[in-house]
């Protein structure tokens, strides 16, 4: 993915550290634009060197310290933009909740503001939800849904009874970009290149990597979730061909192994 359709653009990327953003910020950089990289902690070496060590960071990567839940920290980064990639979710986790049903709240909540401000200010706003996340990692640090495929094929014994949507990271950084680019995009974008159970994603592991030691029975002995559908008729018009999910495990799994999360 490379054009020079940014040129002399100037775009803020907030959470610009992160597994999803910082794809976007790889492919705006390689856009020609001049990205302005939100992180919370900008002196942190674990949360920046890799976005500085991208093509172009050198010429048009800013980075700037900004906090969500520091009121105003952000007017001045995006101030003279020509468009917000807006990332960043704070979540704060309790003891007892599992990790997901707080950041599914942070974001419900943030998007629900996030269309009455814009619709109340006239500002242009297009969202992008994708299903769960796997493919190469940039950033250093493990993720939550690298770490979904990390649990299977580091030696647990069981996988979970549940399906889920999975989408590959540059598919997703792709969608923000196109959303962008394209006039004619609108409302809520779902992705999704398929709903899988677990018991099928350990099937296409064992093919993969045969040698691994792949978690090979349920947690439970219930029925097996059922899986869904999520359309693509919409996401056909952002001219996305979707990574197939067999591309993206081994991707992750590879990207696993290069970063020392695993060894085989």
């Amino acid at each position: 993915m490379s054009s020079n359709t940014g040129e002399g653009k100037v775009v803020c990327v907030s959470g610009g550290s992160g597994y999803i953003a910082s794809w976007i910020v790889k492919f705006l950089l390689q856009r020609r634009y001049t990205v302005r990289a939100t992180v919370r902690d900008p002196s942190n070496p674990k949360k920046v060197e890799h976005l500085l060590e991208l093509d172009g960071a050198n010429e048009r990567l800013q980075l700037f310290k900004a906090d969500l839940l520091e009121e105003g920290s952000f007017d001045s980064v995006v101030q003279g933009c020509d468009a917000v990639f807006h990332t960043a979710s704070p979540v704060i986790f309790t003891v007892n909740d599992p990790q997901w049903q707080p950041y599914i709240l942070s974001k419900t909540l943030a998007e629900n503001a996030a269309w009455k401000f814009v619709k109340e200010n006239n500002i242009d706003m297009v969202t992008i939800h994708p299903a769960l996340v796997i493919g190469p990692l940039l950033q250093p640090e493990l993720n939550a849904t690298s770490e979904l495929v990390l649990n299977l094929i580091n030696g647990t014994k069981t996988f979970p009874n549940t399906s889920f949507g999975w989408i590959n990271v540059e598919d997703v950084a792709n969608a923000h970009i196109q959303a962008y680019e394209i006039p004619s995009a609108s409302g809520r974008y779902c992705l999704s290149e398929r709903v899988l159970h677990y018991s099928d994603i350990v099937k296409i592991l064992k093919n993969q990597y045969p040698t691994l030691p792949i978690a090979d029975r349920c947690e439970d002995d219930e029925s097996y979730e059922p899986t869904y559908e999520i359309s693509k008729e919409k996401t056909k018009s952002l001219g996305i061909e979707f990574i197939p999910f067999e591309v993206s495990l081994r991707d992750i799994v590879e990207s696993l192994k290069e970063k020392k999360f695993v060894n085989f």
